[in-house]
């Protein structure tokens, strides 16, 4: 089986994690600035067969879709231009930074360290993969 890629879109950084080859296990991968998004994408694709991407859909409390989904769309044109056998996939990302930030907490981290080590982006990406997972199982 081929792996499964998420990416936590942010103003200046991206959070990313990855799926074990057996789409079972969610791991946080790496928090990489926004501006190399797409060279790590293709060079990680090089390397790993990817089944999809996910990308996490920014919506507020009452589903209003975010201001940064702007460039979330500029960003899946490139993917798509760069990567077009790999399609992209959408997932609700609602909460996730303050999940991964109260997470993180109670494991010890001060947000402001958290910060700094791209931590809140690569667990964010994190829970958008294992959202995107679970609601695969119950599609199935």
């Amino acid at each position: 089986m081929a792996r499964i890629l998420a990416i936590d879109y942010g103003k200046k950084q991206v959070g990313i994690a990855v799926t074990d080859p057996g789409q079972i296990i969610c791991t946080p991968l790496i928090t990489i600035p926004k501006k190399n998004l797409l060279s790590f994408l293709v060079e990680y694709e090089k390397k790993e067969k990817l089944e999809c991407i996910v990308l996490g859909l920014p919506k507020h409390t009452y589903n209003k879709i975010g201001d940064i989904e702007q460039g979330i769309q500029v960003y899946i044109v490139r993917i798509n231009e760069a990567l077009p056998h790999v399609p992209i996939k959408r997932v609700d990302e609602r909460f996730t930074s303050m999940i991964a930030l109260r997470a993180l907490n109670e494991m010890g981290y001060k947000k402001k360290k958290a910060k700094e080590q791209g931590m809140i982006d690569k667990i964010s990406a994190s829970l958008i993969l294992q959202t995107y997972l679970e609601l695969k199982q119950l599609n199935h």
